[in-house]
């Protein structure tokens, strides 16, 4: 090849993270959207507004929170790639229809643009919906997968990685960003994308075929029992299959970093400011969150944890390190966001 000619098909362009998730949905194959406007999300589903109808698929600025994941849960269920997206408070009223995706075993991907909260809160950066989006923010015993990008070329790769998952477990996906993430504009690398579709057997409607029946409501003695059993069951095999993160310097290090999202920006840039030698660690997916390997990487060392947050991560890194003494913890809430200086005096007062 020669100097400075570029490999077909791949360029970068100047783009920010809501409208990378946008332009990934539709690289990967999104032939529903809807949506309803919330800031700092707004930028998203406006590139849908857009761009979906000159790809001629299907945008629809639903009424309502509740309204948009219900759409969402009707495309997917007729095997099409569906794709909602909301911040904070508006990703709290749509949990009641992310649990009947799960029941239902339907694939689909949520979008959630953090803001600072609880209640309507601001419109400032927080990574406080962690609890929500890992532990189940809806009714029942169900788990969506959550990938935590860190930047904008990550939220542009992760997007197509999340339509993947949800087709591969009939398991809806969340993408956990921020408003810093969804706003800021960076340069990102375009190029092909392999798409794993799969084959929808289990789809409504069929002419060629009996029709099958998608619901989540079991009444027959044990019935539900047997449906959780099997849903369980998927649940593990992500969590052995589909743990993703992160790590940087880890096996020299004194001390141990850890976050994700912007916080991990932030942290790393501290890390080169303190006089010690400090390996990060990025939970990629916060859920399967990667327990063994953060507790290997961690061994013998403390532990820095950084969030925008009251500490909700925190608790997934106590379980991994398994002694709360060697673990520290600093956060912001309401849509504050900490920096670089007030990561290393507090690091350095903890010495």
């Amino acid at each position: 090849m020669r100097r400075g000619k570029k490999p077909q098909g791949r360029h970068k362009i100047l783009i920010t993270g809501n409208d990378a998730i946008g332009k990934a949905a539709i690289l990967a194959g999104c032939y529903f959207y809807a949506g309803y406007p919330i800031t700092p999300q707004n930028e998203l589903t406006a590139y849908m507004a857009k761009n979906m109808l000159k790809e001629k698929r299907i945008f629809i600025q639903a009424e309502s929170e509740l309204s948009a994941i219900n759409m969402v849960f009707g495309a997917s269920a007729s095997g099409f790639r569906a794709m909602t997206s909301s911040s904070s408070p508006g990703i709290s009223l749509k949990q009641e229809g992310i649990s009947y995706l799960a029941g239902c075993q339907l694939p689909a991907v949520i979008v959630n643009v953090m803001r600072g909260g609880p209640g309507l809160g601001n419109i400032g950066p927080s990574q406080s919906d962690y609890f929500q989006a890992t532990k189940g923010g809806g009714h029942g015993d169900y788990r969506l997968i959550v990938l935590a990008p860190s930047s904008v070329q990550e939220s542009f790769d992760l997007t197509f990685l999340a339509f993947d998952l949800a087709d591969k477990y009939r398991n809806p996906v969340m993408i956990l960003s921020d408003a810093f993430l969804g706003q800021m504009a960076e340069p990102i690398m375009l190029g092909a994308k392999r798409l794993c579709y799969v084959k929808k057997r289990w789809v409504l409607g069929k002419k060629e075929r009996k029709p099958n029946i998608i619901r989540s409501l079991l009444l027959k003695e044990g019935a539900l029992e047997e449906h959780n059993l099997l849903l369980q069951k998927k649940y593990r095999e992500i969590a052995k299959k589909e743990v993703r993160y992160q790590t940087i310097n880890t096996k020299e290090a004194e001390i141990i970093f850890v976050a994700y999202g912007i916080s991990f920006r932030i942290a790393k840039e501290a890390a080169h400011l303190l006089p010690m030698k400090v390996g990060l660690f990025r939970p990629i997916t916060l859920w399967p969150f990667p327990y063994e390997v953060l507790q290997r990487v961690s061994n013998k060392k403390k532990v820095f944890v950084f969030e925008l947050s009251a500490g909700q991560m925190l608790d997934d890194v106590y379980l991994s390190v398994k002694d709360k003494e060697k673990v520290f913890f600093y956060g912001r809430t309401g849509g504050e966001v900490f920096n670089e200086k007030e990561l290393v005096n507090f690091v350095l007062s903890k010495r």
